[in-house]
């Protein structure tokens, strides 16, 4: 017979879950229908009420939240392609966009030359007008946050390593105020192994002289808010989510203004030797020649940027090799269907061209090594700095070169004045921007080869403006020009395939090929012998 009510006991524990001592257990009746009417257990009710409460929203949060990154992870998985092609398209069109800037800037400079042949002077004179770029400082507020909260690149180093990141937000004071009233839940003990070996030798072994540790039946639980638990979360999450939020923590890693002025300041000279080269070349060589020696450095960044690759699309393969030389052909013709400009060669001029070449490869190589990625340096703030540094650095140069006698210094009159600041404003200062952009979203290979481009271009306009007719050579050099900037960019897209490499082993494999033994229906016997016929006969004979 069931009794008309019940008693429902239990100690009380203390905070982690052990018996009070000392203390006597509290029965409370409770009678059917309802509840006990004590206020003790009302409390404990809306205690446990306001914590399910509490846990069911954080819940509820997070689990919005989940749904949200998985959305967002997927359609982040399925655009990746998209983006980088669209990065791709979008540096192709910048470099061809600097090579249009760059034949008007020819076509000025030469006009310039004709009249006022000082190439320190006009390189000089282009490069301190970088320095326009650090007026951001005063317009662009971001840029002025770094320099009145003195960050000296904590946020970078704080957000470039993932690692450190976490361990600082597990390492918080904080979270520990901000954890849940604990919650007290029975353990579920199963029978363990040892247990039943303990009851199947009772009586038959001594008990061990050490005593076990025994356990509370109760445990406490106490949660830490949905704020706090990103770690917990990218632990469960997939593989592209959590690449995807490392490039968050790195793109807040942003390099700050110092980090940029250091870097500045190493270019600085890398990049006024480059320039200067090429406008010596031109003051001594045909423009011809010039070009011809100038395409080399795509053979140079070819080289450097596998010794010293910043990424992928940087290591050295076969089909590369074959394209800059492709290039470098098509250069030749091209100068070569206007051979009667190119009587006089010099040879200090060729030697100034080929120095040029590889100091532009040094620069591009250099600095996608120090920087890897765009969105990582200011390319704005980065010229200013090198433009302040040349014009800090570089002034005494002047008197070096006049009283050593290679230029003597001159002001130029208005005209080439004028024509001097607008070629620096355009083919200077906004064409080297956009050019270091386009090669951060492409290579430092295709960088470098769209510089032959403008070749072809310059041709073109000649033929369009000055109604010029070229021979067939012009467009024979021309179509490889072309071809090979394209094609490189190809085989950088498609994660450096190179086909002309497997085509060699292809070929090398078909020469080289062994006569296969081809095996008969007699031979199915000797096949399946583990043991040869040899070994036995020798263990026969040993017996």
């Amino acid at each position: 017979m069931s009794p008309s009510w019940w008693t429902s006991w239990g100690p009380r524990v203390s905070r982690m879950g052990s018996r009070v001592p000392g203390e006597v257990p509290v029965y409370q009746a409770v009678r059917p229908g309802g509840l006990s009417s004590s206020p003790p257990f009302r409390q404990v009710s809306a205690r446990f009420a306001r914590i399910a409460f509490e846990d069911l929203r954080e819940a509820l949060a997070t689990r919005l939240q989940m749904v949200y990154v998985f959305i967002m992870n997927r359609v982040n998985s399925q655009s990746s392609g998209f983006s980088q092609r669209r990065r791709m398209a979008l540096g192709i069109v910048i470099l061809l966009l600097v090579d249009v800037i760059w034949v008007a800037s020819s076509e000025l400079t030469s006009y310039v030359f004709t009249q006022y042949n000082k190439p320190f002077f006009s390189t000089f004179a282009k490069t301190s007008m970088f320095v326009l770029y650090l007026l951001g400082f005063i317009i662009w507020k971001p840029w002025r946050q770094q320099c009145t909260r003195g960050f000296r690149g904590k946020p970078a180093a704080f957000f470039a390593d993932a690692e450190g990141y976490f361990a600082a937000c597990t390492t918080d004071s904080s979270m520990s105020s901000s954890l849940s009233e604990p919650l007290y839940v029975p353990v579920k003990f199963h029978d363990l192994p040892s247990e039943k070996l303990e009851s199947t030798n009772i009586g038959t072994e001594k008990p061990p002289k050490k005593s076990r540790v025994r356990f509370s039946n109760i445990m406490e639980i106490r949660q830490l808010p949905s704020s706090h638990a990103l770690e917990a979360k990218l632990s469960r999450m997939s593989y592209p989510t959590v690449k995807d939020q490392e490039s968050i923590l790195k793109t807040v890693g942003k390099l700050t203004a110092t980090q940029v002025a250091k870097i500045s300041f190493f270019f600085c000279f890398v990049w006024f030797l480059a320039n200067l080269s090429y406008q010596e070349a031109l003051s001594d060589t045909q423009v011809a020649i010039v070009n011809i020696l100038s395409s080399t450095s795509g053979l140079f960044t070819l080289i450097l940027a596998a010794v010293f690759p910043s990424n992928s699309g940087d290591r050295f393969t076969l089909s590369k090799l074959l394209a800059v030389i492709l290039s470098i052909g098509g250069v030749v013709l091209v100068n070569l269907s206007g051979s009667e400009k190119s009587a006089g060669r010099d040879t200090i001029g060729s030697i100034w061209s080929l120095a040029g070449a590889m100091f532009y490869a040094v620069y591009i190589v250099m600095i996608k090594r120090k920087v890897d990625r765009e969105d990582k340096l200011d390319i704005p703030m980065f010229f200013g700095f090198v433009g302040l540094f040349n014009l800090l650095l570089l002034w005494p140069g002047f008197f070096l070169l006049h009283y050593t006698g290679f230029e003597d210094f001159e002001f130029p009159n208005k005209v080439v004045l004028l024509c001097i600041i607008i070629n620096g404003l355009i083919g200077t200062v906004l064409s080297e921007f956009l050019w270091l952009w386009g090669c951060f979203l492409t290579s430092s290979l295709i960088g470098t080869l769209a510089l032959s481009l403008t070749i072809p271009l310059s041709i073109i306009a000649d033929m369009c403006m000055q109604k010029v007719q070229f021979s067939w050579l012009f467009f024979a050099g021309a179509i490889p020009v072309f071809f090979s900037f394209f094609i490189v960019t190809l085989l950088c897209h498609y994660n450096n395939w190179d086909p002309v490499m497997v085509g060699v082993r292809r070929v090398f494999a078909f020469i080289c090929r062994k006569h296969r033994i081809q095996r008969v229906s007699e031979d199915s016997e000797q096949c399946e012998s583990l043991i040869s016929m040899h070994s036995v006969s020798q263990e026969d004979g040993a017996a």
